[in-house]
């Protein structure tokens, strides 16, 4: 009932909030089919259920908007017929074909209250962006650039793009370093994000940290496993797609799923279903080099055994004519030989005796000329050494004064350059010292004004200051939707702490 206050007709807050929610409850009866973007989901893990903010934009600018209701039950039946025919759960920022009442609760407004979601609509939305994604790499010629690369004939060696902790990747692993022909893999893991809407700049992030250290790798391998096909869409995204179609070196896939290949998988160099079948890729790699190898090196030595026995019976062979030849030609020629050695000795006592006469006559003569040569140098000599005594007398004479004066020179120059030096070392000692001390002082006041700001900022001094900290199930509280109503807080002041129950209040709407 409406009261009289100074002749006015006043209603209470509640009587006009529920007065609309009649009104509304009148007019708005029935369920409607409605599309939106689901701008952000809102899902309360404690409670379950989900307060989607929906909204509908025209030239990326937002043009209507209303916060949803989604309560548990209905959210878990979605998100589980999501799963089923999207493979990708309910999340922010995907189109939606909904059913839902139009509420309006006196405490909490106006909302709509989600029952249905009809997936077929966001599973050609989500097409769509695939399909775009394809059409535009095509457009502009990206579609086929890594396929083209050329991958090393040994890909030893391997940088990987996955989660350290993913069943995938392990495989993978398990595959290449068990290997029973022994190949020798390099690799390097670098962790990233493998699903959802983060996983896009993650592994973006991740490629170029590749690219920059590209010349140490021979491919790159994006490895995904797990047997789940849920958080897909993100391998559809034209930046990702465009990343991989144009980086330098050959990428290889293995996200981990048989149904529809993502534009990811499309226009990577290689891609198979599982990261074990992309393992054995690079295995097939070093067998198709190491069979064909392997059968040339059983060729190789067959043929060398067969070439090493033919050459062992020629040899044995040519070995036995040799031996009788050589001693068939040794007994015709041995007595020949003795003969030969008989004349020689005879022809070279004789050469012996007559050069022996020879060079005692030419020792003869050359001692008397020896003689006569010593004596003409030996004067020359003395006569040398005179007039090189009068040479320098005379010469010592002439030049003991002028060495005096630039001795006198030189010493008095060295003097005044060293009194010139100590009095610069001086005065540069002084500034030094100076200097020293004003910096001593200013980092001194820098050091205790940081002291002064880290007591002031304690928590302790903070709480006396009247600041107080309200806790809830022991971690600090930064949001009132961190709690619900009728949720235990402790708060905790200076002096000591107090127990509360949350209570929410909403602002008031103009009417």
């Amino acid at each position: 009932m409406a009261d009289l206050i100074n002749d006015k007709k006043v209603f209470t807050l509640l009587e006009v909030t529920t007065s609309i929610k009649k009104t509304l409850s009148k007019r708005y009866n029935n369920s409607y089919w409605i599309k939106a973007e689901m701008n952000k989901i809102n899902l309360y893990s404690q409670s379950g259920h989900c307060y989607p903010e929906l909204v509908e934009k025209a030239n990326g600018k937002v043009i209507a908007q209303i916060k949803g209701i989604l309560w548990r039950d209905d959210y878990q039946n979605i998100n589980k017929n999501f799963l089923k025919i999207l493979k990708e759960p309910l999340k922010d920022g995907i189109k939606i074909l909904f059913l839902a009442r139009i509420t309006f609760d006196p405490t909490f407004g106006l909302a709509l209250q989600i029952v249905d979601i009809d997936p077929a609509y966001t599973l050609g939305d989500l097409e769509k962006e695939k399909h775009e994604t394809i059409a535009r790499l095509k457009k502009e010629d990206f579609y086929d650039r890594n396929r083209s690369l050329q991958v090393p004939l040994l890909p030893q060696r391997i940088a990987i793009i996955s989660h350290e902790t993913s069943k995938g990747y392990a495989d993978f692993l398990e595959v290449l370093e068990s290997n029973s022909w022994n190949y020798s893999f390099l690799h390097l893991l670098f962790p990233s994000l493998l699903q959802g809407e983060k996983a896009i700049h993650s592994i973006i992030s991740q490629l170029k940290k590749i690219e920059k250290v590209q010349s140490h790798f021979d491919v790159v391998a994006i490895i995904r496993g797990g047997g789940s096909d849920v958080g897909l869409s993100c391998y559809n995204n034209y930046e990702l797609a465009r990343t991989i179609s144009l980086f330098p070196i050959p990428v290889i896939t293995g996200i981990g799923h048989a149904t529809n290949q993502t534009v990811v998988e499309l226009v990577a160099h290689t891609n198979a279903i599982t990261p074990t079948k992309i393992a054995e890729y690079l295995l097939q790699k070093f067998h198709n080099f190491s069979i064909p190898v392997q059968k040339a090196q059983e060729k190789i030595i067959d043929r060398a055994k067969r070439l090493l026995n033919d050459k062992m019976v020629f040899l044995h062979s040519e070995v036995k004519l040799f031996k009788s030849a050589a001693e068939s030609l040794l007994s015709e020629n041995r007595n020949e030989i003795a003969l030969q050695i008989g004349s020689l000795s005879q022809h070279v006592q004789f050469r012996y005796k007559n050069e022996r006469r020879n060079l005692d006559g030419i020792k003869s003569e050359l001692r008397k000329d020896i003689f006569v040569s010593i004596g003409v140098v030996k004067q020359e000599i003395r006569q040398l050494v005179k007039n090189l005594k009068k040479d320098v007398t005379l010469q010592v004479q002439t030049n003991e004064s002028e060495i005096d004066q630039n001795i006198n020179s030189i010493v008095s120059n060295l003097h005044a350059t060293l009194v010139e030096r100590n009095q610069s070392l001086l005065f540069n000692q002084g500034r030094l010292a100076e200097k020293t001390w004003h910096f001593l002082e200013y980092r001194n006041s820098q050091i205790n004004n940081l002291e002064k700001n880290v007591h002031n900022m304690s928590p302790i001094n903070v709480l006396k200051r009247g600041y107080s900290i309200s806790l809830y199930n022991g971690k600090a509280i930064k949001s009132y939707l961190e709690v619900n109503d009728n949720d235990e807080i402790e708060t905790i002041l200076f002096d000591g702490t107090v127990q509360s129950f949350v209570h929410h209040t909403s602002k008031a709407q103009n009417l």
